[in-house]
C-alpha cells in the first residue's frame, strides 16, 4: 500500500507546501530584481548629476592641445551633444546605458564598454581571489577557534592586527619579504597565477579577519543550542558537527557581513593594483579621475551599483537556502 494510499491528504499537502514555498521564492526574486533596477537608475541619475555639478567644462578635456575658437567648440559641442539641454542629454544617457552604450572616453577616444571590458578581467580576477582568500581564512580560523579559550585569544590578536593594517601596507610588507627578499613571487605585473597571491591575500586576509569574528561568535552560540547537543549525543565528531551543522545556523549574520563588504572590494582592488603594478579598473579608474574623463568615471560608478546590486540579490537567495524559516515567511507572506 502507498503512502498515497494511507494518507492521501498528507501528500497532497506537503506537495502543495512545496508549491508555495517555490512560489513564494519566486515572487521574492521578482521583487529583489525590481528593486536592483530602481538602485540602479537611483546610481545612474546621481553619477549625471555629479558630473553636471563638477567644476570645469568638459570642452575644456576634448580640446586637449587645439586653440579655442568659437568655431571650435560649437563643432564640439555639437558632435558630443552637449549642445543639448540637460534633460535631453541625461534621458538620451540613460537610453543609450539602457542599452550598453556608456558613451566614448573623452581622453583614449574608444568606447567607454571597450575601455571597461578590457580591464574588468583582471579586476575580476584580482577581486575573485580575494574573497576566496577571505572566505578560506575565516572558515578556518572560526571552526577551530570557537569555544576554545587559548586558540580564540591568538586568533583575535591576529584578526585585529589584520584588521588594523591598511592593505596597502600590507601589500608592501608581502612585497618586501616574499618578492625582494624570498624571490617567491614576482614584484608585479598580471604573469600567471603566482603574481596574483600577494595582492589577493594583501586584499582578502583584512576581510577574511572581518568576517572570521562575526562567524565565530555565530558558531559559539550555535554550539550552546539544543541541536548540537542532540547531535553530540548521536557520536558525532567534534569538527562535524562544527562544519557540518554548527556552519550552517551561524552562517547568516556572516553571510550578511560579506554581502556588503564585497562590494567594497572594487575600491580596495583600486590602491591594491597601483601598489602591485597590475593593471585593472582601479587603474584606468584613476587616469580618468585626474583626466576628468567623466564617461568613464560615469561608467565605472554604474559597474559599481551593478556589482552591489547582484552580490545582495545572492545573499537574499543564500538566506533562503540556508535558513527554512525564511521560506516558510515568504510563503506565508504571499499567502497574506
Amino acid at each position: 500500500m502507498t503512502t498515497e494510499a494511507i494518507a492521501p491528504e498528507v501528500v497532497t499537502a506537503a506537495v502543495d507546501s512545496r508549491r508555495d514555498a517555490r512560489g513564494g521564492t519566486a515572487t521574492r526574486i521578482v521583487l529583489r530584481l525590481i528593486t536592483g533596477l530602481g538602485v540602479l537608475w537611483g546610481a545612474t541619475t546621481l553619477s549625471f548629476l555629479g558630473v553636471r555639478l563638477a567644476p570645469g567644462d568638459t570642452v575644456d578635456v576634448l580640446l586637449g592641445e587645439q586653440q579655442r575658437t568659437p568655431e571650435v567648440e560649437a563643432a564640439i559641442r555639437a558632435e558630443w551633444g552637449l549642445d543639448s539641454p540637460a534633460v535631453v542629454q541625461y534621458a538620451r544617457y540613460l537610453w543609450n546605458v539602457a542599452h550598453g552604450d556608456f558613451g566614448r572616453s573623452y581622453v583614449l577616444q574608444r568606447p567607454v564598454s571597450e575601455v571597461i571590458g578590457s580591464q574588468a578581467g583582471p579586476t575580476s580576477a584580482l577581486t575573485g581571489a580575494a574573497l576566496l582568500v577571505a572566505l578560506v581564512f575565516a572558515v578556518v580560523v572560526a571552526t577551530s577557534t570557537a569555544q576554545r579559550r587559548r586558540s580564540r585569544a591568538i586568533a583575535n590578536a591576529v584578526e585585529l592586527a589584520l584588521v588594523s593594517t591598511p592593505s596597502f601596507w600590507l601589500g608592501i610588507v608581502l612585497l618586501s619579504v616574499f618578492s625582494f627578499q624570498l624571490k617567491i613571487f614576482p614584484v608585479a605585473a598580471n604573469k600567471g597565477l603566482s603574481a596574483l597571491v600577494l595582492p589577493a591575500l594583501a586584499l582578502g586576509l583584512s576581510l577574511g579577519a572581518v568576517i572570521s569574528q562575526v562567524l565565530r561568535d555565530g558558531l559559539e552560540r550555535a554550539l550552546d543550542e539544543p541541536f548540537a547537543v542532540t547531535v553530540r549525543s548521536w557520536s558525532v565528531s567534534e569538527n562535524a558537527l562544527r562544519l557540518r551543522h554548527g556552519l550552517r545556523h551561524a552562517a547568516l549574520p556572516a553571510v550578511t557581513l560579506t554581502g556588503w563588504l564585497v562590494g567594497g572590494l572594487l575600491g580596495g582592488a583600486v590602491i591594491i593594483e597601483e601598489v602591485f603594478g597590475r593593471p585593472g579598473l582601479g587603474r584606468v579608474t584613476v587616469e580618468a579621475v585626474l583626466a576628468q574623463d567623466l564617461p568613464v568615471v560615469l561608467a565605472v560608478a554604474i559597474l559599481s551599483a551593478f556589482v552591489y546590486v547582484v552580490i545582495s540579490t545572492l545573499v537574499d537567495l543564500l538566506y533562503l537556502w540556508l535558513d527554512p524559516r525564511l521560506r516558510r515567511d515568504a510563503r506565508n507572506g504571499e499567502r497574506r
